[in-house]
């Protein structure tokens, strides 16, 4: 044998393999990794006990085609016409829109590999160049054991990858490239994010006023969403709360259903289920897939669930099954034949045992069991049954019928989707969320009512310390104190409402990514749900200390003391949220929230005057941002002003006014009035509810656009469209190599010929 030079190409073109293409090429031998340490390539343990060839983290990027080897001109040819065919797909061309009802969606997705950074700076492949294809009418299982992959296929088809990863390879919708409009996709996730104070009808029923369009009137909708509840056999729980933690409501199987009520209203095309049948029983599971499944084939439905192990008559509802095992595909084609192609890789079902569960057991590495192989009874490891049923179903027909179905579904559906009617106008969005929050926070009783009887409380404490303290020269001292408790300390008291602000930013989080409403209408609804409970609770808890200390008692004055109050407690509100928009855990941002409030109000003007407040940063600009300075102020200014005190100091005049008292031990700025502070605050609860709302779309703007740009440098510092090319003869080799120069290992693709 002697060595033979390899010849690098890099062509450019779509990623989409033919089914010519890719009859007998092993994609072990389509990547490398000279960049890459080796110990940061899972599965080379796995690999190297095996005798296969190790794993590669190097992708391949979406617009161009790895080198491979042709057996003959004919096949150069035919892979010229499909790479001609789908490179139009990628172009932004002229298509005539396709009712997606009549059409139906079909989704493909080529050599998918997805990675994440590694410690030593490489990049490690946690989906492993899967293949797949969905159409309209079926549904496709995705299994596999716990940390496969599972959520992360699901979300990768999606488009719902974190920022930190990189995506590549083709994913195309119905042969294009192309965004979904909403109403058309829906996605059900793992987790049960509702609003646990509302009923089953309320939840699906203000959901259905936010997602369908202002053309159908309230019957219609209400009579959708009723529909959809008997669809998921709810009916009978449809006047119960969700529940949470003050009142016991839904079971666990229960608010899955929920969940899948509510991304269904607007009778999507395409449909992704993340795990729906967890904490459901087996005749609960079977039911809601059966009812899913049927719509689907009634209504030309796509629908993609990840399941975790379903029983046997669930797992015989799906029309297609893709098997991973640590991001590497095990098996993608029909569920009826998975079974055969187990027992052609000698891992045949037992009988009177759940095909599902015969091949989790097989392909589950995390105990290391033995697992019998083959009709003679060898023992072989979980690690060792992988790698024999990867190399098997690469070399399988399966896998070519695989292959040359996504190269079908290219080349005869090239429809651009048209956009369907959009969800209920901004108006319409604002009232039913004002609504549906004014509800929440009126039946939770963390949310404002506990904090009111706080409030309670610390008035009728604050009025007892400080009862008819009179018009003495030491009442001066003391309505200063009073007043900066109940500006400072009573507001600060908002911070304990802000675990009830990080479950509304859940719940917006998961029906935003679902297109549900707007951000402006989510901010705007937010804010006037609350301020009927602030405004309350500035009244009923400020008169009680306002009365019982002894305040000027003239009813402007009481008047525009709750209005102060009411502005400083909205801010303080207003502040909570943008914390809560940037820090989701409350724990972490209570602390936060606190830490804000303490500083400013430390620089208020009353623990330390403003004239011998230090200029650099304290006064200029933390002193004019605080909103306690004018929160201090206008409550002094509203309670000094018009009120004479005895003056006690030698040589002095008999008496004090409070504009003297203002100017001279207060330290206010006179230059202009007490409704000047209100209007200040004011403005400050509208630029930070605009600081609010520019956050979220910031995070929804910058989030994708440095997930692309990381995943376009990454793609570019790894070269993934250089692979060797595997010329006819030759016989390539992956080996480990040593360098001496830098003290790294590296994995060297070599070619051989006789």
């Amino acid at each position: 044998m002697k060595f033979v030079t390899k010849e690098r190409t890099n062509k450019s073109g779509p990623s989409t393999p033919t089914p010519e293409e890719d009859e007998n090429v092993d994609i072990h031998n389509s990547y490398i990794a000279p960049d890459i340490e080796a110990d940061d390539v899972p599965f080379n343990n796995a690999a190297s006990s095996t005798n296969t060839p190790p794993r590669s983290p190097r992708l391949h990027a979406s617009s161009s085609k790895r080198s491979r080897s042709r057996k003959s001109e004919d096949i150069r040819s035919k892979s010229g016409k499909s790479e001609d065919i789908r490179s139009r797909s990628g172009k932004v061309e002229e298509h005539k829109g396709a009712d997606i009802n009549q059409v139906g969606i079909y989704i493909t997705w080529s050599e998918v590999w997805v990675t994440v950074p590694t410690k030593r700076g490489g990049r490690r492949p946690i989906l492993d160049g899967l293949t797949g294809y969905v159409q309209p009418g079926e549904c496709l299982a995705i299994m596999g054991p716990s940390g496969c992959g599972k959520s992360l296929l699901l979300d990768t088809l999606a488009g719902r990858l974190r920022t930190n990863t990189a995506q590549t390879g083709d994913i195309l919708i119905n042969g294009r490239r192309q965004t979904l409009a909403f109403g058309t996709s829906a996605y059900v996730t793992q987790d049960e994010t509702l609003m646990s104070t509302l009923t089953v009808m309320e939840a699906v029923y203000y959901s259905a006023q936010l997602q369908l369009p202002d053309s159908m009137s309230r019957a219609e909708k209400r009579e959708r969403a009723e529909m959809t509840i008997r669809d998921m056999g709810l009916q009978d729980a449809m006047n119960t709360r969700i529940g949470g933690w003050s009142v016991k409501g839904l079971s666990g199987g229960q608010k899955r259903r929920v969940s899948i009520c509510i991304e269904i209203l607007t009778n999507p095309k395409l449909l992704f289920l993340d795990e729906p049948t967890s904490g459901l029983d087996s005749a609960a599971s079977y039911h809601v897939m059966n009812r899913i499944i049927k719509l689907a084939q009634l209504d030309k439905r796509t629908v993609i669930a990840s399941i975790h192990q379903p029983s046997g008559e669930v797992f015989e509802l799906f029309d297609n099954l893709c098997l991973l095992s640590s991001g590497r595909q095990i098996y993608f084609g029909p569920t009826a034949r998975a079974s055969e192609f187990f027992a052609s890789s000698g891992f045949p079902c037992p009988a009177m045992r759940n095909p599902s569960d015969h091949f989790l057991r097989t392909i589950n590495k995390d105990f290391d069991v033995d697992i019998k192989h083959g009709h003679g009874g060898s023992v072989v490891t979980a690690k060792k049954a992988i790698d024999i049923l990867v190399k098997t179903y690469l070399s399988s027909e399966t896998r070519r019928q695989a292959v040359s179905k996504v190269y079908e579904i290219c080349q005869k559906h090239q429809e651009t989707i048209v956009e369907r009617d959009r969800q209920a106008g901004f108006i319409t969005q604002c009232q039913v969320l004002t609504r549906r929050s004014f509800i929440n926070m009126f039946r939770d009783l963390g949310y404002y009512w506990l904090r009111f009887v706080i409030y309670l409380a610390l008035c009728v404490s604050i009025g007892s310390v400080f009862h008819d303290i009179g018009h003495t020269y030491g009442s001066i001292q003391d309505r200063g104190s009073v007043l900066t408790f109940i500006a400072g300390f009573l507001t600060f008291m908002a911070v304990g409402g802000f675990p009830s602000f990080v479950e509304d930013m859940k719940i917006f989080g998961r029906e935003r990514l679902n297109g549900h409403y707007g951000v402006a209408a989510f901010v705007v609804g937010s804010t006037i749900s609350s301020a009927p409970y602030l405004c309350f609770i500035s009244v009923i808890p400020g008169a009680i200390a306002y009365f019982l200390v002894g305040l000027q008692r003239d009813f402007e004055h009481f008047v525009y003391f709750c209005l102060l109050l009411f502005a400083c407690m909205l801010l303080v509100e207003s502040l909570m949220m943008m914390v809560a928009s940037i820090v989701p855990d409350f724990l972490m941002g209570i602390i936060t929230g606190s830490g804000i409030q303490g500083v400013m109000m430390l620089n208020g003007g009353y623990f330390r005057l403003p004239r011998d407040i230090p200029k650099p940063f304290w006064k200029y600009p933390v002193y004019y941002i605080s909103f306690h300075k004018y929160g201090f102020q206008g409550f002094y200014k509203n309670e000094f002003l018009g009120l004479t005190f005895p003056n006690v100091k030698v040589g002095g005049p008999p008496t004090i006014s409070g504009e003297e008292i203002l100017r001279d031990i207060w330290q206010v700025e006179m230059e202009y009035s007490k409704w000047v502070n209100l209007v200040i605050l004011l403005g400050m609860v509208v630029l930070y509810r605009l600081v609010f709302f520019a956050i979220i779309k910031a995070s929804e703007k910058l989030k994708p656009k440095i997930a692309a740009y990381l995943s376009s440098s990454r793609t570019k510092a790894d070269d993934f469209s250089t692979a060797p090319s595997v010329e006819l003869g030759c016989n390539v080799r992956r080996v480990r190599a040593f360098s001496l120069f830098d003290c790294r290992c590296y994995t060297v693709d070599l070619a051989f010929a006789d």
